[in-house]
């Protein structure tokens, strides 16, 4: 059996146009979300063309999308990426009021983490995501 060090690092998009999002968001999750995973390495994004691009070359394992950028949300981006994303990633959306998550189901999010990021909640949240990801590739 391998241990996390041996395995394929995990590849985390993030998305927000906000640069302190995106630099919270890795802050919080560090270099690995849970001692069982593998590296994470990150492809920071802050437009919504780029993130169907970026999805579209393949790669990602998990995408994790800022509900409250501008001036494309994470929630719409999401709704879109699974309906014209083959096997699109798990989505984890940060949302800015609790209120918010039914917006999130609608969207078909697999999660959701609301700001101001908790960075205990965001990393238990993302290696339940990332854990199911190592079972189908086999890392």
């Amino acid at each position: 059996m391998s241990t996390a060090g041996e395995q394929r690092p995990l590849t985390v998009l993030v998305y927000s146009d906000d640069a302190t999002v995106r630099a919270g968001v890795r802050a919080a999750l560090g270099r690995r979300p849970a001692a069982d995973l593998p590296r994470v390495d990150y492809v920071e994004i802050a437009t919504e063309p780029a993130v169907i691009r970026r999805l579209e070359e393949g790669g990602i394992d998990l995408a994790i999308l800022d509900g409250e950028a501008v001036p494309s949300g994470g929630m719409g981006i999401a709704r879109r990426m699974k309906a014209e994303i083959y096997q699109a990633p798990p989505v984890l959306l940060l949302i800015g009021r609790p209120q918010d998550a039914w917006l999130a189901t609608w969207s078909q999010a697999e999660a959701v983490v609301p700001h101001p990021i908790d960075p205990v909640v965001l990393a238990q949240t993302t290696a339940a995501l990332l854990r199911p990801r190592l079972a189908v590739s086999g890392a």
